[in-house]
């Protein structure tokens, strides 16, 4: 099997990609059945709140990871890493469920700034939150299957760095939008 999927990581990761941003983008318009999925409101009225903590933990994983690697720490690194994935698996798993619920959140500040501050945030961490899954995935499945000598020899550092550096800016972007809807406004 880890042979398999060796020889297939580029169509995997299309398929793991196009998988993810399907079930994304069918939260985000609805297409979640209405009843299919229980109601506990008190978890929907904590969910951003929990997503918020989770996102700034991803964020010092990440960098966590980044240091462990670049002091050659290869086992802390793929500790933190697999640490920032499992956040942000959680993560998603309790923002889709969410927004299946209650749909997107309406921005409670000022029209001003929701036009010229929040919306291009949003549309940035949106953004960047969608290209580094393909580089997430790709970097996992060739840690996954390749032995530890060999991935320097692959494409898993720079699959890696891009997906580091968009985790972290889509993170960052992620919890000032938090901010905007949960505690400034």
């Amino acid at each position: 099997m880890q042979q398999q999927v060796r020889e297939h990581v580029p169509a995997l990761t299309g398929l793991l990609t196009i998988i993810s941003l399907a079930l994304v983008f069918g939260a985000v318009f609805g297409v979640v059945p209405e009843g299919l999925l229980p109601r506990f409101d008190g978890a929907i009225d904590a969910i951003p709140h929990v997503n918020a903590l989770l996102s700034l933990t991803a964020i010092g994983t990440i960098s966590y990871g980044v240091v462990a690697i670049r002091r050659r720490n290869i086992e802390t690194h793929r500790r933190a890493m697999l640490a920032s994935t499992g956040l942000f698996a959680v993560f998603l798993l309790l923002y889709l469920y969410r927004i299946s619920l209650e749909g997107p959140t309406t921005y409670p500040g000022p029209d001003l700034l929701y036009q010229y501050v929040y919306l291009p945030m949003l549309a940035v961490h949106i953004l960047l939150a969608m290209l580094c899954i393909p580089f997430v995935y790709y970097a996992l499945l060739l840690a996954s299957t390749i032995p530890v000598a060999q991935l320097p020899e692959t494409r898993h550092p720079t699959a890696g760095r891009i997906a580091a550096g968009l985790w972290l800016i889509s993170f960052a972007l992620g919890f000032l939008v938090y901010l905007q809807l949960y505690v400034v406004f």
